[in-house]
């Protein structure tokens, strides 16, 4: 039997999960873990940090670490949206110690209203932290997303009719940003991503998607197969977007409680889940190349859902 240890060695953070974690290129700075062990050694350690996506203890005959999952939020519009959104746990905001000025202040504010530290950083300091220059001057470590379950998206609709938005593993950051950012200004009700062989909502897709993320709802699933059958049983209709579909977008009435299936880049939508649509429609391709980038796609099909229903409540 090992003797109980200090607090001080229960407290320890791993710094090698930390640099892991925080580190998503090379940098040609200092190290990540050089630099929160100076954070640690001035007594302003900013949290405990575990590469897994769920909290851990690990045991060692020498010591004991509680670990927990942290998200980099970073941008003016992510941090701002996440606040507003108090769907997450906030351990902290760091911001540029250069950076004065009013938008900056209001965030600055809103932190102080709901008792989430502020830390005051180099610029240098929120690159290392935040992966890249494009942070604008703001960090925030946070916990995870906190994905909904399909059966409260479904519930939650926000107008008459259901639109909730399937994508059959769409893997690239940039894309799931976009596609979250056009469907939360489309009204949808929530997306849905499969477990596996999909980006999930990280900082990044946060920041592309200009904090829409911390609004609307997503629901990871374990079988997109699966999920649209759910979908079927509560009514909703299938359109799914495959360049091989013979109906144009544009000629299905989507005046009724609708889920929108948009397929992979470059794949498109597997075999299993065309079987599962009710609709396979397409958009018009009238130049040389054969299809849109997937967020592209997206915007033209939720859009013209958006029009139609306009248009039908102006009747």
């Amino acid at each position: 039997m090992h003797a109980e240890q200090p607090a001080a060695a229960k407290a320890a953070i791993d710094f090698a999960a930390l640099t892991a974690l925080l580190k998503p290129r090379p940098f040609k700075t200092r190290s990540k873990s050089v630099f929160f062990r100076k954070l640690l050694e001035q007594g302003n350690a900013p949290f405990e940090v575990n590469q897994s996506a769920q909290s851990r203890e690990r045991s060692s005959d020498d010591s004991r670490c509680k670990l927990i999952d942290v998200n980099i939020l970073y941008g003016i519009n992510t941090v701002t949206e996440a606040l507003k959104g108090r769907g997450r746990n906030f351990e902290w905001v760091g911001v540029a110690k250069e950076r004065k000025d009013i938008r900056l202040r209001r965030v600055i504010d809103e932190c102080r209203k709901i008792g989430v530290p502020v830390r005051v950083l180099s610029r240098m300091e929120l690159d290392e932290i935040a992966g890249n220059a494009a942070h604008q001057g703001l960090v925030a470590a946070t916990s995870a997303k906190q994905y909904s379950d399909l059966d409260d998206i479904v519930a939650s609709r926000r107008g008459e009719h259901s639109l909730i938005v399937v994508l059959d593993g769409v893997e690239d950051p940039h894309n799931l940003g976009a596609i979250l950012r056009t469907a939360d200004a489309a009204g949808a009700d929530g997306v849905v991503i499969p477990q596996r062989r999909s980006a999930a909502v990280t900082g990044a897709v946060a920041k592309v998607s200009a904090g829409a993320s911390e609004h609307l709802p997503v629901a990871k699933v374990t079988n997109i197969s699966r999920a649209l059958e759910d979908l079927k049983e509560k009514d909703l209709w299938i359109v799914g977007l495959d360049e091989r579909g013979e109906q144009t977008y544009d000629a299905v009435d989507y005046k009724m409680h609708c889920a929108i299936v948009l397929g992979a880049e470059g794949k498109g939508l597997h075999d299993l889940v065309r079987k599962h649509c009710d609709f396979l429609v397409s958009i018009p391709m009238l130049g040389k190349v054969p299809s849109l980038n997937v967020s592209v796609a997206a915007g033209v099909v939720l859009y013209e859902v958006v029009r139609q229903r306009r248009l039908g409540a102006s009747k």
